[in-house]
């Protein structure tokens, strides 16, 4: 969704060969940002942080799941999985619309196609929403990393427990969770790296004064390759013969 909504504009940008201040009313000639670049900012941080929010909760249901399967079973329903979207959707909204209300500053950046909060230079009301959302965002890493963290755990343990030899239906479950837990690892090491350079680039813009766009721009791409990198990495893994290749490779490590 955050692509569809925020692709078409990037490419009207170059198509009229206008920045987004210029494409929206109340741009430059007014000396503001405009409305289409305050948009735009507000959708790159809210595509930002709603998914981060549920997959911090799609890694508490995967922890509680193996780790306390009866508290799991008796307290998380289908209606509070259907009610969580939502929920994190509007808090979200709520939380990232503050720039639009005078709490932090919305602000294009080079090459004039891309639109995101203030990072660097201003005051404290400024710098405040970019320090917070940062911080937001690395708790939600490292929250995220314990939580997978300890489902590989778990999952390792299920492994060890399993009968190592015997007929191939006997050794099935264990390599099941293998796939699970190498499949979990990849998806926690990536979210991390793609997530840490943006919340360096907000604590080094406010506390180090360090305004630098092209470190900007890397930062938000890397967010960005998350999105596009994680639903591969498990359409990839998720195939037999990918499956069957990492199967051998852990008969050859043993």
């Amino acid at each position: 969704l955050g692509k569809c909504l925020l692709s078409p504009i990037v490419l009207a940008a170059y198509a009229y060969n206008r920045s987004l201040s210029e494409l929206g009313p109340g741009g430059r000639t007014e000396g503001g940002p405009g409305v289409l670049c305050q948009l735009f900012a507000f959708l790159m941080a809210f595509f930002g942080l709603a998914p981060t929010l549920l997959l911090l909760a799609m890694a508490l249901e995967c922890w509680l799941s193996l780790g306390h399967p009866y508290f799991y079973r008796r307290h998380l329903t289908r209606r509070l999985g259907a009610t969580l979207g939502p929920v994190v959707a509007g808090l979200c909204a709520l939380f990232c619309a503050l720039p639009l209300l005078g709490f932090g500053v919305p602000m294009q950046y080079c090459p004039g196609t891309w639109c995101f909060i203030r990072m660097a230079g201003g005051g404290p009301r400024q710098l405040g929403f970019p320090v917070l959302y940062a911080s937001l965002m690395g708790l939600l890493v490292l929250a995220i990393g314990a939580c997978n963290v300890s489902s590989m755990r778990h999952l390792y343990g299920m492994a060890r427990r399993q009968p190592h030899r015997g007929p191939p239906a006997a050794a099935a479950p264990r390599m099941e969770e293998l796939d699970h837990l190498i499949l979990l690892g990849l998806m926690t090491v990536l979210f991390t790296i793609c997530s840490l350079p943006l919340i360096i680039r907000a604590y080094m813009g406010a506390f180090a004064a360090d305004f630098n766009e092209n470190a900007d721009l890397s930062a938000l791409r890397f967010l960005s390759v998350n999105s596009i990198v994680d639903p591969w990495v498990f359409i990839i893994f998720r195939t037999s013969v990918f499956r069957m290749f990492v199967r051998r490779v852990c008969r050859r490590l043993n």
